[in-house]
């Protein structure tokens, strides 16, 4: 059964918004283009990460690789319509695994290697994994053992060795093909999991017209053709990389390389011996490569003609710096997994300070290279009361209706239907609209609290729980702080029990006890008497923040 209902795909169709290809479809083409061309190229430090040993696929080998997976995935009883979680780092077989569950007709759900045993007894249960696909190793954990210990009754495959004996050995599964099954464009391809003011992870199923239909400009705001070679850096496990890199990769046929978890000298590495023209980073680590310009005087960036970046807004001068410094476009994108798509092209703000502070306001701003993304969006912005705003410089929600969003989360994984009256998504993001002629938006706040943390969401309310839950904390708020080279930094503010004195390392071990994922973990802890509070009791974080920063 299709995700969106038959009247949008009749009409999204009709108008050209949404074609009959699927992700398998974009691939096949690919490999009959350009069998012998590089398609896939691992980073260096993949055999100390996972094991395995880097490969260089061309697209035929990738074929191979994608059609032995999926052989052995159908072999050990993954049916159409079965969804398969994926625990790899960014490596070739993610992307070998990634396209043999879409071939097959089943669908994927890629979860952070972070995830630990928190989150690995939950959502296998909540989204009902039949087959979990993972590395016998990923760094120093003993991945494939750890899953198939947590007791699910789901078929474990994994990579790389040793393995328990009730994995699968993928490595050892004979090359075999697979007929494709037969797929609809509307079929649940993935289910993402986007971390939200509530503590479990929401579920994002997404279809491939949706998907296709995001990626269209971030392939296009950037250039990308065959000839480009696109070093990814961010997990492939949501918007930011599937949209914004894979399958823009799959819709040009460029080299795809990888790369993660994030190394800075592996990164440079690559970006020289690659040659590669475009890539994706956090504005903090690119405003510290331009404050040490010894470091990037010992790489080769000539190739790299743009970036993609994004946490609205982004520093005008870090963007100016790179175009003046380098030549290099940073782009600034502003997504999310639901669906959300802005994003300033080049073309249409080539003053770098525009393209740092503002986004287009699609259907209204006639600019050339976003008239297209325009055409199909439609953008509202609310008020509290629910009334749209159209005068400038009035604060609202951005709510957004088109190819790109989503159908609906997974049931049961969200409190509140994400769709107003009319049909429109509810961002949670606040905006205005600017510009003498009102052709912008601008970027207000995040109305949520997530902490964005090199690329990787942490759901405050999910550590608070946690902390909640340690018998020397009465109350805790977990905010972001500001850090250098990852965004944000997660910051714990207790409230000791009475007659309690705590230590940032009792709380550590303690969170570490619950098995939640790493990257969760505060990097810091401040004790406090009392929370600031609003007249109804919420947590003022803002004034934590501002009392932090000062």
């Amino acid at each position: 059964m299709g995700l969106h209902p038959a009247d949008r795909v009749a009409e999204y169709t009709s108008r050209g918004w949404w074609a009959d290809e699927t992700i398998d479809s974009l691939f096949t083409k690919q490999v009959a283009a350009r069998p012998d061309a590089l398609a896939v190229v691992d980073a260096p430090n993949k055999p100390t990460l996972a094991g395995l040993p880097a490969a260089r696929w061309t697209f035929a080998e990738l074929d191979a690789e994608v059609d032995r997976i999926g052989a052995a995935l159908r072999r050990h009883g993954v049916r159409p319509g079965d969804v398969v979680g994926v625990q790899l780092p960014n490596i070739a077989e993610l992307v070998a695994t990634f396209l043999a569950i879409v071939r097959i007709g089943a669908v994927a759900s890629p979860l952070p290697v972070q995830f630990r045993e928190h989150e690995l007894t939950t959502l296998p249960r909540i989204a009902n994994f039949s087959a979990f696909v993972t590395a016998a190793t990923v760094g120093d954990r003993k991945a494939a053992e750890i899953i198939s210990g947590l007791g699910h009754d789901m078929t474990v495959l994994a990579f790389g060795s040793p393995l328990p004996d009730n994995v699968i050995a993928l490595d050892s599964e004979p090359q075999a093909s697979v007929e494709p099954h037969p797929i609809d464009p509307n079929d649940c391809v993935t289910i993402c999991w986007t971390s939200g003011t509530e503590a479990t992870p929401k579920g994002v199923p997404r279809s491939h017209y949706d998907w296709i239909a995001i990626a269209e400009p971030c392939a296009g705001a950037p250039r990308l053709t065959a000839e480009d070679v696109l070093l990814n850096p961010f997990p492939v496990i949501n918007m930011a990389a599937i949209a914004g890199t894979l399958i823009p990769w799959l819709r040009t046929g460029c080299v795809y390389a990888l790369h993660h978890p994030f190394d800075l000298p592996t990164f440079l590495s690559q970006l020289t011996a690659e040659h590669v023209t475009y890539t994706l980073a956090p504005p903090a680590l690119l405003t510290m490569l331009l404050h040490n310009e010894n470091i990037l005087s010992t790489v080769d960036i000539s190739a790299l003609r743009a970036i993609g970046s994004g946490s609205a807004p982004l520093p005008e001068s870090m963007v100016r710096g790179w175009q003046e410094r380098h030549g290099i476009a940073v782009i600034n994108f502003f997504g999310s997994n639901e669906g959300v798509c802005l994003l300033s092209a080049p073309e249409d703000f080539p003053d770098p300070d525009i393209r740092a502070r503002y986004f287009p306001r699609y259907g209204v701003s006639g600019m050339s290279w976003s008239a297209a993304v325009g055409e199909r969006l439609s953008l509202r912005l609310v008020d509290a009361s629910g009334t749209e705003i159209t005068e400038p410089g009035v604060p609202g929600e951005l709510r957004i209706k088109g190819p790109t969003v989503f159908a609906g989360y997974l049931p049961g994984t969200a409190e509140k239907d994400p769709f107003d009256e009319q049909g429109y998504l509810r961002t949670g993001d606040v905006f205005e609209i600017a510009g003498e002629d009102g052709q912008y938006l601008r970027y207000v706040d995040r109305s949520k609290d997530i902490i964005i943390r090199g690329g990787m969401n942490i759901a405050p309310a999910e550590v608070e729980n946690l902390l909640a839950g340690h018998p020397d904390v009465a109350e805790v708020a977990i905010i972001g702080v500001p850090h250098e080279v990852l965004g944000e930094q997660a910051c714990a503010v207790v409230v000791p029990a009475a007659g309690a004195e705590p230590s940032p390392q009792d709380l550590l071990d303690f969170l570490q006890s619950r098995k939640i994922a790493s990257y969760k973990l505060p990097e810091r802890f401040e004790f406090t008497t009392a929370l600031p509070r609003n007249p109804v009791g919420k947590v003022l974080k803002r004034e934590l923040r501002k009392k932090l920063a000062g």
